[in-house]
């Protein structure tokens, strides 16, 4: 026998005729996580298994896979051949030093000798046998020991199981831009659309010198502890210094958020279409701030034809904070490093601005020309974690 590690992955089971293509897209991005590591994967029905690999690196190898979108669980196993006593001595491998256990067999290989509830009462004897301090427990054990006999003559032996993320593997659902600040929301709008498949993309609006280096070094830390679950991302730090300061000495100071947000949209469109992007991705949260309310959303929205997604438009903070806890960009989005959004902050920012009124107030700007002029200044960094 040897070691081994079991991938399974989950809604990929739903994607039919279709589902080799979801598949060859989840081995990539396996194969990518692993770069630099010697192994071997080896495809099975409906999961995969990665062998010949440095025992002594087991850990890190399941550490990697388990932040690869679309696997659904791990299990670190033994593979044996479909022979009792080489079945016989796996298990025994696994058999834990105390409480109570059940042995668990699924018989996928039909023409094994044995069906699954008698093999699995003689395993269980076995175990008994050489270790009578423990107890058999049906229904509520401490330990499953699971034998899963599959085609080709391959028995997987493992005790455990360990979750992925689920979701679909990055880069089958097309490409998107997401609008990622230095807070704690889009970080989190980021993981859960790449966990959708889609491949991220990402734009940064920094306002030397009202922001600091540090402001845009945070949010390159959050794009590279993102890269762990999406991959290689391509940031566009877009300088947003000279459209903030023509918006506050030509418009109206309440329309300031309003307006300003609108030039990101229009920006971000832009660069999207440059990457083969299909949609744009905020972190906005219904009601949360003044430019998140129905009103405003609809007017940011009007001066783009491209999809807006906000994953997190029915989320409260609470229920955001405890993703970016879980995925670890939280401790980054809190340092006190301000983004562009603080920059000129009106008192009394308008909540629900009406669309005709913003364009009269922003008609006395050269809208393209300070677009052309941003765009042609961006800073691109390709991250990767």
């Amino acid at each position: 026998m040897k070691k081994c590690i079991l991938v399974r992955y989950g809604e990929i089971f739903l994607k039919g005729n279709n589902i080799s293509y979801f598949e060859k897209k989840l081995i990539d991005n396996i194969n990518q996580s692993l770069v630099g590591i010697e192994y071997r994967l080896v495809k099975l029905h409906n999961r995969y298994c990665i062998v010949d690999y440095d025992v002594e690196l087991e850990d890190k190898i399941v550490k990697k896979i388990l932040n690869v979108f679309g696997i659904h669980s791990i299990s670190r196993a033994y593979q044996t051949e479909a022979v009792v006593d080489s079945i016989k001595e796996a298990v025994l491998a696994l058999t834990p030093k105390s409480g109570t256990f059940r042995v668990s067999v699924n018989r996928a290989y039909k023409k094994f000798e044995y069906n699954s509830t008698p093999f699995a009462a003689e395993l269980g004897g076995e175990i008994l046998t050489k270790n009578p301090s423990l107890s058999v427990d049906l229904h509520h054990p401490d330990h499953i020991i699971s034998v899963d006999i599959r085609e080709k003559n391959n028995v997987f032996v493992f005790a455990n199981r360990e979750m992925g993320l689920g979701g679909m593997p990055t880069g089958t659902a097309g490409n998107a831009i997401v609008m990622l600040s230095g807070g704690i929301d889009s970080p989190v709008a980021t993981f859960k659309m790449a966990a959708r498949g889609l491949k991220i993309f990402a734009i940064h609006y920094h306002s030397f010198p009202y922001t600091s280096e540090m402001a845009k070094q945070k949010v390159v830390d959050l794009a590279k502890i993102l890269s762990k679950y999406t991959g290689e991302i391509n940031l566009s730090v877009v300088p947003f210094t000279d459209i903030q300061k023509a918006i506050h000495e030509n418009c109206p100071a309440e329309f300031m958020i309003t307006i300003m947000r609108r030039f990101m949209m229009r920006i971000a469109e832009k660069i999207a279409i440059k990457y083969g992007c299909g949609a744009i991705v905020t972190g906005e949260s219904l009601g949360q701030v003044a430019s998140q309310t129905i009103e405003s959303i609809n007017v940011t929205n009007s001066v783009v034809t491209m999809p807006v997604f906000r994953p997190l438009i029915g989320s409260d903070k609470t229920e955001i904070i405890d993703i970016a806890e879980k995925i670890g960009t939280y401790e980054t989005s809190i340092l006190p490093y301000e983004d562009c959004c603080t920059v000129f902050l009106p008192k009394f920012p308008v909540i629900k601005p009406k669309l005709e009124i913003i364009e009269r107030a922003e008609s006395v700007l050269y809208i393209d020309n300070l677009i052309k002029d941003a765009i042609d200044k961006i800073e691109t960094i390709i991250i990767n974690n």
